[in-house]
């Protein structure tokens, strides 16, 4: 009885978790015509951990652009974020030493 009262707690947790919808998705923000491509997603990658600061205190800033082309944002804007956090290089460096 205790192992399924958890589980069911478990799974309502991460269904929780889960992301809903996003209804900008799709729509251009004003004065952006072309959808975020491969560097604007290398560069929101490199700029995350100031942008996410910002957005805690402001509802105009994202950390992530959903009008976007897809798999070529998401590729930049991840290898963005591993240039800023060293990602398998660094790793690499440190084991070294």
């Amino acid at each position: 009885m205790t192992a399924t009262v958890a589980l069911v707690a478990l799974v309502l947790l991460l269904a929780a978790c889960a992301a809903g919808a996003n209804p900008d998705v799709g729509s251009a923000p004003p004065g952006q015509e072309a959808p975020a491509g491969f560097w604007l997603g290398l560069w929101h990658g490199i700029i995350l951990p100031i942008s996410v600061v910002v957005s805690f205190f402001t509802d105009t800033v994202s950390p992530y652009e959903v009008y976007n082309n897809g798999n070529w944002y998401d590729f930049g804007f991840v290898f963005g974020i591993s240039l800023v956090f060293g990602g398998p290089l660094s790793a690499r460096r440190a084991h070294r030493h």
